[in-house]
């Protein structure tokens, strides 16, 4: 337990890396180990890149990898994580929403036994009341439908021991939904609890849409549940068709129809209709995942590296 490194993905964060550096620093001064930070660029567009390169002149400690474009958060951190070689790992963002000064308390934890310690958010400050909403729905949605249980209102942010991180390697899925690996994993976990602050200056690179395709991914990565659904509804559907056409058929054996029923006949195709798009886009979805794991290609290139 003697090495550390903080593995800072970074998109966009320019503005702010100088001050997250300065509050990480005082805090990996305060530690009784040997530490570095490993900054991951993730194809910015700003001065972020620039911005690494001049921490790492100013600070040994300091260790860059410049990914080749933007691959997104999740395999930026993977990339990050792929390349802590010794020791234990912090994952922390750049944006300060995550307070540096709770490593210690995440370290203190680690030293006593646990592989995993996540950061357990008891307030989000800077936050919409719709974010802070769907963000607890999110999470509850997770806990009835995955068979992996995931830690409520917890992101990234969290310590992982030497044979934590040497389990995750193991795991190259293409369609990754880190929350979900983290604590598939398994090995023994706990939390600590802290108030998440606005962030520092800039804006949120986690827009709703983006927000969006993260809920479905990690549903239909560490879940069946959909396909399950469709496939209730569809034979719930098939019930309710069946009963309707006995109903139809005797009502016209004992008093007769005359031409009669568009609406009911319209309301009837386009509710079934409806369910089997419905369960076909489901299936897409799971099938569009078996096609890009099938292709097999690498989760990251690194353009630049000092390590």
């Amino acid at each position: 337990m003697s090495e550390l490194t903080v593995v800072v993905p970074a998109y966009n964060e320019a503005a702010v890396l100088d001050a997250f550096h300065q509050r990480l620093c005082a805090v990996l001064d305060s530690l009784a180990l040997d530490s570095a930070v490993l900054y991951v660029d993730d194809g910015s567009t700003d001065g972020t890149w620039p911005a690494i390169e001049a921490l790492r002149v100013g600070d040994r400690r300091v260790r860059a990898l410049k990914l080749s474009r933007n691959f997104g958060k999740e395999a930026a951190l993977t990339a990050g994580l792929d390349h802590v070689t010794r020791g234990a790992a912090v994952v922390i963002d750049a944006d300060l929403q995550d307070p540096p000064e709770l490593i210690p308390e995440l370290v203190a934890q680690w030293r006593a036994g646990f592989d995993v310690v996540y950061a357990t958010r008891s307030a989000r400050a800077g936050e919409t009341r719709l974010k802070r909403l769907t963000a607890a729905g999110f999470y509850r949605a997770m806990e009835r439908l995955s068979d992996t249980p995931l830690p409520r209102d917890t992101g990234d942010f969290r310590l992982l021991s030497r044979r934590a991180l040497d389990a995750l390697a193991t795991l190259r899925e293409r369609q990754r939904f880190m929350k979900g690996l983290f604590a598939w994993i398994g090995y023994r976990q706990t939390a600590v609890r802290y108030q998440r602050e606005p962030r520092h200056s800039g804006r949120t690179k986690w827009n709703y849409w983006r927000l969006t395709q993260l809920a479905i991914e990690g549903i239909t990565s560490f879940s069946s549940a959909p396909l399950r659904l469709a496939t209730w509804v569809g034979l719930g559907s098939s019930v309710l068709a069946f009963v309707y056409g006995l109903w139809v058929l005797t009502k016209a054996l004992i008093w007769g129809d005359a031409v009669r029923g568009y609406p009911t006949l319209m309301l009837v195709i386009l509710f079934l209709g409806g369910v089997q798009l419905l369960a076909l886009g489901v299936i897409g979805e799971y099938l569009g995942r078996s096609y890009a794991e099938s292709k097999q290609r690498p989760l990251y290139f690194v353009e630049e590296e000092h390590l």
